[in-house]
């Protein structure tokens, strides 16, 4: 029996599997987590061959948009199911109906525009136990997939997931029924959308490089001991405690992935509002300031839970191998050195960049780099007082590309060569800053990021140069 007049997508996904074997509700919410960050790169690898503008994916999601990409945001589709009470359309009231039925015309066209995502929303029924759920239903040319996190009937989370056709297909019919109660004028668009993709056996190769990336993404302890036992179990008998520092991590996990889920969806409120053609000149000021805070926050926030899962995992370098690949840096400064500069000017900063007249290809993570980068250069302009200037240079150096950021004391407030910033721990990965109440990542956590991103970050504390930053990034070989 169903719990409602419609099956959730657990009630389909348990219908059509083996029965699980029943974790905690942190190991299925970690399940959830890294099952997404390892679809992301899925699409990021399956879709980087494609030269179309169009959309080449459609994603079902629940309660907010799950992959905030820019590649992926181009070429993605994404509808966002949300129960009533975080009913978006209950929160503008002032949006007229006009603009109700815009929503529904980015579904039923292809044409590309320029928000970040190409998003509709659409409303649960509030009896609905879909409603709370967190689902992803992917359709491409190349696979299938459905994932699901919700409650079983002892009150813990579950995770499950799929790439069988048959069970995506009854994961849509399940969730198009409900658009038929909502939505009936939007349904018979919507089911053409997702029947344009094939409705094939999954790909044994899509499969296993899922589970080879689902295998990099999985946070390994590295204190863990062998296990000696057999069982069915999540859990051993006696599991030994949590040291103090693994906690924390932990802890920073939750916390990154809980901030950054509202403000995604704030995010994307923002820039559906954006759309409306008859807002005032100051409004659209004030919810593009909006839109920019949300997605530098959810940028730091992203990083934050890598770098958590870094320190969770035995061996970084080998994550960090699986990941690289050859960039163009030419294309991500020229898109990252005027929000540099203007985070610069918003503290009273000059940022100046000296570049070389040719920059080189290297060989890093494209999906993290420029946060990384952006990142780094944050944290370091606040430790610096008003009025000062930062020099980043961008120099060759052998088979590396040396990124060196130094404070230039010729316009810089000289008491800072006396009275460095304070900084204190925070826990195993955060320092605070009292002076400014800002609290970012200590250096031993960036260092691993850039580990990650095949670089290598050094710290030299010059008596008469301050704090210096230097990167190292190296350079694409090419065969001859």
């Amino acid at each position: 029996m169903y719990e409602w007049i419609l099956p959730s997508l657990k009630e389909v996904l348990s219908e059509n599997q083996s029965p699980v074997v029943e974790c905690s509700t942190a190991k299925a919410e970690q399940q959830w987590r890294v099952s997404l960050a390892a679809t992301e790169n899925l699409l990021l690898k399956t879709l980087a061959t494609s030269s179309s503008h169009d959309p080449q994916g459609l994603v079902l999601a629940a309660p907010a948009p799950l992959f905030s990409h820019p590649q992926l945001a181009q070429q993605l589709q994404t509808i966002t199911f949300t129960a009533r009470p975080f009913n978006p359309l209950a929160l503008m009231p002032f949006m007229m109906p006009s603009e109700v039925t815009q929503n529904i015309n980015n579904i039923k066209t292809n044409t590309p525009h320029t928000a970040t995502f190409q998003e509709s929303i659409l409303p649960l029924l509030p009896a609905d136990p879909l409603g709370v759920e967190q689902f992803c239903l992917i359709f491409t040319d190349k696979f299938r997939l459905v994932l699901v996190l919700a409650e079983n009937e002892n009150g813990k989370k579950e995770f499950l997931f799929s790439f069988e056709s048959a069970v995506v297909q009854k994961a849509w019919e399940s969730i198009g029924a409900r658009v038929v109660l909502t939505n009936p004028e939007l349904f018979a668009d919507l089911d053409v959308k997702v029947q344009n993709y094939p409705f094939v056996a999954p790909d044994y190769q899509v499969v296993i490089q899922f589970s080879q990336l689902l295998l990099q993404e999985l946070t390994i302890p590295a204190e863990s001991n062998p296990v000696t036992h057999t069982s069915l179990s999540c859990h051993s008998p006696t599991p030994p405690p949590k040291s103090p520092s693994r906690s924390d991590v932990e802890l920073l996990q939750a916390f990154a992935h809980e901030v950054r889920t509202p403000l995604t969806t704030i995010r994307m409120l923002t820039r559906l509002l954006l759309k409306r053609k008859d807002l005032p000149v100051n409004v659209i000021g004030r919810l593009e300031v909006i839109d920019h805070e949300c997605t530098e926050q959810i940028d730091r926030m992203e990083l934050l839970f890598k770098a958590a899962e870094l320190e969770n995992l035995s061996q970084p370098s080998k994550f960090a191998n699986s990941q690289l690949s050859p960039m163009c840096l030419d294309e991500i400064l020229q898109q990252s050195i005027p929000r540099w500069q203007l985070a610069a000017t918003r503290r009273n900063l000059t940022l100046n960049v000296v570049l070389p007249k040719q920059l080189p290809t290297v060989v890093s993570n494209p999906a993290m780099l420029d946060r990384v980068l952006t990142s780094l250069i944050e944290n370091f302009t606040r430790s610096l007082p008003a009025g000062s200037c930062i020099q980043v240079q961008v120099i060759p150096a052998g088979d590396q590309l040396k990124l060196q950021l130094s404070p230039q004391f010729d316009c810089q407030d000289q008491s800072y060569r006396t009275t460095p910033p304070i900084r204190k721990s925070l826990g195993q990965l955060l320092m605070f800053q009292p002076e400014t109440g800002a609290i970012s990542l200590n250096m031993a956590a960036t260092k691993h990021l850039f580990q990650a991103i095949g670089g290598k970050l050094i710290v030299r504390q010059r008596p008469q140069n301050g704090e210096v930053l230097t990167i190292f990034l190296p350079l694409e070989v090419r065969s001859i």
